[in-house]
């Protein structure tokens, strides 16, 4: 027996936060029957759970995949607009889908999985899972830009988290840095350069936690180590 809201977050609905307000709102069945009260343990086994009318299931096994997105895929697992999305890159039967998200045009390290209630906790913001990503602008970055940027800027009235950029090289008149940071806002990277007049010519992840690429060229994937989910667990302290 497990409680409900855990149920619907290991089967890859929601946070268990936001399952319990999916709850409250009489989204939910069991047996047939709305549950719209927190607190409700179900039988993971026997028990019949609905969101939305749609049957809601445990996976039989957990996958774990780390994939070197290529730029143009979006990271759904559909899309309005019939795009490409990375799991047409990732031909299995199994229910899986991308841990966060990268921008259309981004490139580098996704984990995409099944395990709903995981996924969650490596996006959550209090965990401060650190993600690493390689970026190009469209000309030299100013030092003051950098200093400033590393202390937190305001993004949609709200103060991003201290970060850590550092210059690995000038390329053609234009810099290349690593960015360093805990959050994961809409097109953040993006945006905050946007704001000292910078844009951004180039994106990609090449770290997520203790996760890498390590030789994993563009478009492909590989399911991860034992050791590399100890190792994601460990990072989040489960």
């Amino acid at each position: 027996m497990m409680r409900l809201n855990r149920y619907l977050a290991q089967a890859g609905v929601a946070s268990r936060r936001k399952c319990d307000e999916l709850i409250l709102q009489g989204r939910v069945t069991v047996n047939g029957e709305k549950v719209a009260e927190l607190g409700v343990r179900v039988d993971e086994i026997q028990d019949k759970i609905t969101f939305d009318g749609s049957p809601v299931n445990l996976p039989v096994n957990f996958k774990y995949i780390i994939l070197n997105k290529p730029a143009g895929y979006v990271t759904t697992a559909k899309d309005e607009f019939n795009r490409h999305t990375v799991l047409d890159l990732i031909p299995l039967e199994e229910r899986i889908f991308p841990v966060g998200r990268l921008d259309y045009e981004t490139t580098g390290l996704l984990l995409v999985t099944n395990d709903g209630e995981l996924s969650n906790q490596l996006i959550h913001p209090k965990y401060k899972f650190e993600k690493i990503y390689h970026v190009l602008l469209d000309k030299l970055v100013k030092p003051v830009a950098i200093y400033n940027l590393q202390l937190g800027v305001e993004l949609d009235g709200k103060k991003t988290a201290p970060c850590k950029i550092h210059q690995i090289r000038v390329v053609d008149n234009c810099s290349l840095l690593e960015v360093k940071l805990h959050e994961g806002r809409n097109r953040q990277i993006r945006r905050m350069f946007e704001l000292y007049e910078y844009n951004v010519d180039k994106l990609d992840r090449i770290a997520f936690g203790p996760l890498t690429l390590a030789g994993l060229k563009r478009g492909e994937w590989r399911y991860l180590r034992r050791t590399e989910i100890e190792k994601l667990r460990e990072n989040i302290h489960i």
